[in-house]
This record gives C-alpha cells, structure tokens and sequence, in this order.
C-alpha cells in the first residue's frame, strides 16, 4: 500500500518516533512524503521514501493529486493543531481530498496507531479490493 506521511515542524520528531516504533509495518509498504519530513525519515529510519516538494513549496497538492487519482491509501499527517500554517488552504484541500475518495487519514498519533495497527491486521485492504473495481 502506498502510505503518505506528513508533519508539521513542532510534530516532524514525534513521527519519526512513530514510524521507528511501527518500522516492520511501514518496510512492508511505499512511503511518500513532504520534503523534509521524507528527508527525516529516510535518515533516521534508512526506510525508502518518495520525496515531494516540502508542503508550503506543494508538497501537500502534490499528495492530494495522488489521493485524486487513486495512487494513495492511507495518509498520516501529523499537524499542529496550535501554530499557525501559510499553506492551511493546502492542508485543508488534502484533508477533504482524503473524506473526498475515503482514503484512511490520521491527524495525529492516536488515530495513526488504530490505522498501523489495522494495517497490520488487513484492515485496510478493501483499498486494494476497491481499485481492482
């Protein structure tokens, strides 16, 4: 499956700490990522990760492009829900983006978990069922 992930500045650290503590879930799957958040896992975790343009630049379109022609199935997006963003237009496109095609979306590490966890158990796999459609 194809897993995008995304943080805000204050919440980059926790999701590297997330992505270590699932690192067998996430080794079995394709990740992508917003520039630096990508840059971050991929030296921390020495997981392959496809890198977008850093969320302001675009990163986040370019993720809502894939979620809209169906290249994406679970999107974890660590926001900060407490500072302000210059690109909130973006984020609240690629959060409707996700409500839009019913792709899994977890805005913070609680719900992220429930969704590795479902990952893991084949919960999610109605994606994969629902593309051969």
């Amino acid at each position: 499956m194809n897993i995008a992930l995304i943080a805000h500045d204050k919440k980059k650290d926790d999701l590297i700490r997330f992505v270590l503590a699932y690192k067998p879930i996430f080794s079995e799957h394709q990740l992508f990522a917003t520039g630096t958040t990508g840059k971050r896992i991929q030296e921390e975790t020495k997981l392959p990760v496809h890198r977008f343009k850093s969320g302001p630049l675009g990163g986040d379109q370019e993720i809502g492009s894939y979620i809209a022609n169906d290249k994406m199935d679970l999107v974890l997006f660590f926001r900060d829900p407490l500072t302000a963003q210059p690109h909130e237009p973006d984020v609240s496109a690629l959060i409707r983006l996700c409500d839009v095609y019913t792709v899994p979306l977890a805005t913070n590490m609680g719900t992220a978990e429930v969704l590795v966890k479902g990952l893991e158990r084949g919960d999610i796999e109605w994606r994969s069922l629902q593309k051969e459609d």
